[in-house]
C-alpha cells in the first residue's frame, strides 16, 4: 500500500491541549448509568499575575493508566481537604451548559469547563512535594525492534 493510500486511511485528530498548575479538587468515581464507570476531578488551574491571581475550573475524566495511578495515590489527600498543588495537561476541552439545581442559583444557568486530565507532571501536599511514579518508557532497543 502507498503511503498516500495508508494516510488517507488513517484517522486524523487534532489536539488541544491546556497545560498549568492548579489544585487538585473533587476526586470521584462517576458511575453512568450506561457505559462504564470513570475517574474524575475539578482541576482549578492558576492564571494570571501572582498580586492578582484569577482560577479557571476543569472538570475532567482521568484518563491514561499513570495519570489514574497519580490521582488515585492524590485522593485521600484531597478528601481530607489538604491544598494538593500540581503540574498538568488537560486535553480536549469544551464548554457544557447546564441548570443548577441547588443553592442561590437553583434554576440558573451555568457553564462548565469540560477536558480530559492527561499528565500529572508534579504534586505538592502542604507544600510538601510528592513522589510520583515515573511514566513508563519505551527503551530505545524495544522502539527499533517495534
Amino acid at each position: 500500500m502507498s503511503d498516500q493510500a495508508q494516510t488517507a486511511t488513517q484517522p486524523s485528530f487534532f489536539n488541544l491541549h491546556v497545560e498549568g498548575v492548579g489544585y487538585l479538587n473533587r476526586v470521584r468515581t462517576v458511575k453512568p448509568k450506561k457505559g462504564q464507570e470513570f475517574l474524575a476531578c475539578t482541576v482549578s488551574a492558576m492564571r494570571g499575575s501572582t498580586a492578582d491571581l484569577g482560577y479557571t475550573k476543569f472538570d475532567c475524566k482521568v484518563s491514561g493508566a499513570e495519570a489514574q495511578k497519580i490521582v488515585k495515590l492524590l485522593e485521600l489527600d484531597v478528601a481530607d481537604e489538604k491544598p494538593v498543588l500540581i503540574g498538568f495537561r488537560i486535553g480536549d476541552i469544551y464548554p457544557e451548559i447546564f441548570t443548577f439545581e441547588k443553592g442561590d442559583k437553583k434554576g440558573q444557568q451555568g457553564v462548565s469547563i469540560k477536558g480530559r486530565l492527561l499528565r500529572v507532571k508534579f504534586a505538592k501536599v502542604n507544600g510538601e512535594a510528592v513522589d510520583l511514579p515515573q511514566p513508563a518508557q519505551v527503551s530505545e532497543t524495544e522502539s527499533v525492534a517495534a
